[in-house]
């Protein structure tokens, strides 16, 4: 079988040390990175560097490109844009391709009644502009998210991440009327509570919040990831979504999806709310739907969104060009090539792994997800579910040094996290698995 990984150099090798040099020198240092070296090329799902070292990428550009790297559609759709023109501003003049993407994103999005979609660039700049959008529509302040979710590095979103360190820590006052709510974490409750008994328990651990930390009719809106991704792929039970849902319902609170990291068939859907057969007022949308060029949403109901007036919403490169006509060719390739069912296909098997290695080594607590967003959690003591971020590192960066990139994730730093393009081979995903297997033996001798 043919092998698709392959590093011949240390990490970083001749070229990439040079950058990384001249990188330092320039860029600050809280611009991380995941693995010190250059890309060169990138094509589906492989990656080379400016040594030539090739990698099989279960990272995805943290989950941006869920139709591969260069799609060939996708690539077409720009160089066809460029040759017409790049930017007008859509406050300016505007164009066709917005227009269509929204049309399109509209019927997509769960919700049988009449919407519109604003166009942003970045998943932040979403998550801003529904805040916006909440507080206007309903003209209340108050913001409620969930502990271990992730929002953004602006200030808003930065305030709306629960997650202090790197995202919070120093960077304070944050913007005021924001509230963390409890979230469930299935793998973490107590011993001794069965599953059911803990849904039941965390529901109404989210009602009393509202009775300890804000009252309803002060609340805009409730954001929720259906999925928390930085926060280690935690999948809440569809019975505290519904609850929560309903709750919002009942005080006139906006229910928002931030789908920016679970959608565009990451999860097996279109969009990961899907899965809780729940429908929000907003959604936010950003990552895989432009491939790796700059374009994010917020679709909506159409009287919420219609409660801003003439110049309060927008942005000088808002729904871009570029970005629209990626994102229109990322949805045909989605219907045409079936990535919601291939997405379901990758995570099966990734599971199917997965579990096969808890077999051998302790160190996998859990394995969760939904769709090909899956992640395993690993740990110290699976009695104890202690977590183990060091090893969870000297994994990450073994199975980099044998060709694989891969991130962590999660509260403790101990979760790798699965972010694959969907267009991966299946020959391409064994040999990446058989590369964290390797990198896991490597590290953990004393689970073999």
């Amino acid at each position: 079988m043919t092998k698709y990984a392959s590093v011949q150099t240390n990490l970083p090798g001749p070229k990439a040390g040079e950058l990384l040099e001249r990188r330092h020198r320039i860029v600050p240092d809280a611009v991380s990175y995941g693995i010190p070296t250059f890309v060169e090329h990138a094509e589906g799902a492989r990656v080379q560097d400016v040594d030539g070292n090739t990698f099989i990428d279960f990272a995805g550009a943290i989950g941006t490109i869920n139709v591969g790297h260069c799609h060939p559609k996708v690539k077409a759709a720009l160089h066809e844009q460029v040759e017409q023109y790049i930017h007008t501003g859509f406050n300016v003049m505007m164009y066709e391709p917005y227009i269509e993407l929204a049309e399109k994103l509209a019927a997509l999005s769960p919700g049988d009644f009449d919407k519109k979609v604003l166009l942003q660039n970045s998943g932040a700049e979403a998550v801003e502009n529904a805040v916006k959008v909440a507080r206007k529509y309903t003209g209340r302040q108050g913001i409620v998210t969930f502990t271990n979710g992730f929002h953004g590095r602006t200030l808003m979103a930065m305030t709306m991440t629960s997650k202090v360190k790197p995202y919070k820590f120093g960077f304070g006052p944050f913007a005021p009327e924001v509230y963390q709510a409890p979230f469930p974490y299935p793998y973490r409750r107590p011993m001794e509570m069965s599953e059911e008994a803990y849904n039941n328990y965390m529901i109404e651990e989210f009602k009393k919040f509202f009775l300890t930390e804000a009252a309803p009719e002060t609340i805009a809106a409730v954001v929720m990831e259906p999925v928390q991704g930085e926060g280690g792929f935690i999948v809440p039970d569809p019975s505290f979504v519904q609850a929560v849902k309903a709750f919002c319902e009942e005080h006139g609170i906006l229910f928002v999806a931030d789908e920016i990291q679970t959608g565009f068939g990451r999860t097996g859907a279109y969009f990961g709310i899907e899965h809780y057969d729940v429908v929000p007022d907003l959604i936010t949308v950003s990552k895989s739907l432009g491939a790796g060029t700059p374009i994010s949403g917020v679709i909506g109901r159409q009287d919420i969104m219609d409660a801003a007036g003439p110049g309060e919403l927008g942005g000088t490169y808002g729904g871009s060009p570029l970005g629209c006509r990626a994102a229109l060719a990322v949805l045909q390739v989605m219907e045409e090539e079936q990535l919601n069912e291939r997405a379901n296909a990758i995570g099966g098997r990734v599971r199917e792994r997965l579990l096969h290695l808890s077999s051998t080594y302790e160190c996998i607590g859990d394995i969760r997800g939904l769709g090909a967003m899956v992640a395993v959690e690993i740990v110290s003591d699976r009695e104890q579910k202690a977590p183990a971020k060091d090893l969870t590192k000297a994994i990450l960066a073994n199975a980099q040094e044998r060709g694989l990139l891969v991130l962590g994730a999660g509260l403790y730093g101990n979760v790798i996290r699965f972010l694959m393009p969907l267009v991966i081979t299946d020959n391409e995903l064994e040999e990446g698995l058989d590369i964290l297997e390797q990198a896991i033996h490597v590290c953990t001798p004393q689970y073999v």
